[in-house]
């Protein structure tokens, strides 16, 4: 009976069995049956507790779901790529197509802006044309008019004064006058009307202005009538042998 005892602790010690477990082996009661049922009992669960791996190994079952898996991802991720692919092109499209829209703007704002200064500057021409005529007017009669008496003399100041005012009105409007005498003539600025052989000016001087040409800003308002120097010719003397001739 020792004998056996002995080896019944040699073997709770290598399983590392509780110490009550022990004492309960060396008793023969039945009380003493049952600790050692009940401690065998707890010796199989320690073992089985240590025998439990830590994780389960990886079955073909899940090795397919993973793949399964992984493919899913995989078109999922070139769905996704298709997308964004499609949608940098679309935004390109609409980056292209309001750069052309701005582009267009542009030129219509700069299109109807140099319309309306044209509209405008043509509008302030015609206006200007229908004056024209009064100025000349009034600088005919104050060239020809020479007052003598002291009534006609305020005559004189009086529409010289309506002149002058009409002058400035012109002047701020951006009209300005030719003055075109002793220039060579150009057919752009001027328009020929008379011609006097001379030979004391250059073929082509502008001799005299008859009807004042104005600007309108740096723009032809209407084009100076001028007379304009031509050559002096020479009067054919007659050969002396015809003279000789009618003598006899």
């Amino acid at each position: 009976m020792m004998d056996e005892n002995k080896q019944v602790n040699n073997t709770s010690q290598q399983l590392g069995e509780p110490i009550e477990v022990k004492q309960a082996m060396k008793s023969d009661s039945p009380a003493e049956i049952n600790s050692n049922e009940s401690g065998s009992e707890v010796t199989e669960q320690m073992a089985a507790q240590t025998n439990v791996p830590a994780e389960p190994a990886l079955t073909e079952e899940n090795g397919v779901a993973a793949a399964e898996q992984t493919e899913v991802n995989t078109a999922a991720l070139a769905e996704l790529t298709q997308q964004n692919e499609s949608l940098k092109a679309q935004f390109e499209e609409r980056s292209t197509q309001y750069m052309r829209i701005a582009a267009d703007f542009e030129n219509y704002r700069k299109r109807i802006s140099k319309e309306k200064e044209e509209t405008e500057m043509q509008v302030k021409r015609n206006t200007i044309m229908e004056l024209l005529p009064v100025v000349d007017n009034f600088e005919r009669a104050r060239a020809h008019l020479k007052p003598q008496t002291d009534g006609e003399m305020t005559i004189h100041k009086s529409y010289q004064g309506v002149y002058k005012q009409l002058v400035d009105c012109l002047k701020r409007l951006g009209v300005s006058p030719m003055r075109p005498e002793g220039q060579e003539f150009d057919p752009n600025l001027h328009e020929a009307v008379m011609r006097q052989p001379t030979d004391e000016h250059p073929e082509g001087t502008i001799l005299e202005e008859l009807v004042r040409g104005y600007y309108l800003g740096e723009r032809i308002l209407r084009h100076a009538m001028v007379k304009v120097a031509a050559p002096k010719e020479d009067t054919p003397s007659e050969p002396e042998d015809e003279s000789n001739q009618d003598n006899d």
